[in-house]
């Protein structure tokens, strides 16, 4: 089946164990090699990033399923803010 890739803007982004991390803004296209590389997230959740920028760009091998939601691989942990004391 194909679908448009607009159609998957606006998805909301969780991993695989359920966290929210952003919704989907845009795609990141590699056009020599005529593949998506990323996906551009915003409003993305402030406790996984420590970030002053309204989003991020995650790598597309982390996708594992895009349909209703979007869902990518639970690897945010190592990314995740430190507890302030």
């Amino acid at each position: 089946m194909r679908e448009e890739l607009t159609s998957l803007f606006g998805l909301n982004v969780y991993t695989s164990s359920g966290v929210y991390v952003g919704k989907l803004q845009d795609l990141v296209i590699d056009v020599e090699g005529r593949k998506v590389s990323g996906l551009a997230v915003s409003d993305i959740n402030r406790e996984l990033f420590d970030l002053n920028s309204k989003g991020v760009i995650l790598p597309y091998r982390w996708v594992i399923t895009a349909a209703d939601i979007i869902i990518i691989r639970d690897v945010l942990h190592k990314f995740k803010k430190e507890v302030e004391d």
